[in-house]
């Protein structure tokens, strides 16, 4: 007996070196998958805190990231991938809520005249500008619930949960095509947080790799260039705007119906 616990403990040893390396990088890697991508969106929260003012950041982000994180989730009941990608769906998303309770408390204090837009107004004009954060978060709920059911009904119909698989990767690849419209339209990356999209950058660069080396499902390396090449135009616009300021917005007379 002594001997067999002997034997085991000396086996331990030769490969202890060997597992701790390797599981260290593992731990490495997963830890920048799950965590990595909240990174971008420190600098912003705290440039908006700082002049508190959101004009610069384009909340359609927020909502891209949602619903492409939503969908992975629900990708993940039909076609299982790494648990590193799926904790940082859940970080990602609680992230987003974070910013976007940021952006709505400061467009709060900025319209204070304005009448309040509520998601439950049904109004399409206005989706995804309320005033309220409740507003987003019941938006949400009743996203999740949908598509949980829809979800639930369809699981077992392999096209289906590739199609999930792909919006979920192509939404989130196109998160960057909100702020990169709105520099557009203000023909300025004033208020826009470079940092934020140099961290864009770097993390889907690492990202898409280490899509590629983990095998992941083709519709996550495939998207992930995507994403990559919309972050290098973001940042063609800083260096073709530099020095521009936004273009103001023409402010239209309150009429009987709202006031704008």
């Amino acid at each position: 007996m002594d001997n067999l616990i002997y034997k085991l403990f000396q086996n331990f040893q030769l490969s202890l070196p060997e597992l701790s390396l390797s599981n260290l990088v593992s731990w490495i890697a997963s830890g920048s998958i799950m965590f990595g991508g909240i990174v971008p969106y420190i600098p912003q929260y705290l440039q908006i805190k700082r002049t508190d003012n959101a004009d610069g950041f384009s909340t359609y982000v927020c909502l891209a990231l949602i619903l492409a994180n939503l969908l992975r989730i629900f990708f993940w009941f039909g076609h299982p991938f790494e648990f590193p990608l799926l904790a940082q769906s859940v970080i990602m998303l609680a992230t987003m809520l974070v910013m976007l309770h940021l952006c709505t408390q400061v467009k709060a204090m900025q319209e204070i005249a304005t009448r309040k837009r509520k998601f439950t107004d049904f109004d399409a004009r206005y989706f995804w500008q309320w005033s309220r954060f409740r507003d987003y978060v019941l938006f949400l709920a009743v996203f999740t619930l949908t598509g949980a059911l829809i979800n639930y009904l369809f699981l077992g119909f392999f096209v289906y949960v590739e199609l999930i698989g792909f919006l979920a990767v192509f939404t989130e690849a196109m998160l960057g095509s909100p702020q990169f419209y709105r520099n557009l339209q203000n023909k300025s990356t004033q208020g826009m947080s470079v940092q934020m999209v140099c961290f864009w950058l770097s993390g889907d660069l690492f990202k898409t790799g280490y899509f590629v080396v983990n095998e992941a499902p083709m519709q996550f390396w495939v998207c992930g260039v995507l994403q990559v090449s919309i972050d290098v135009a973001i940042l063609l616009q800083v260096y073709c705007y530099r020095g521009q300021q936004p273009r103001r917005k023409v402010v239209q007379a309150p009429s009987s119906a709202h006031i704008s």
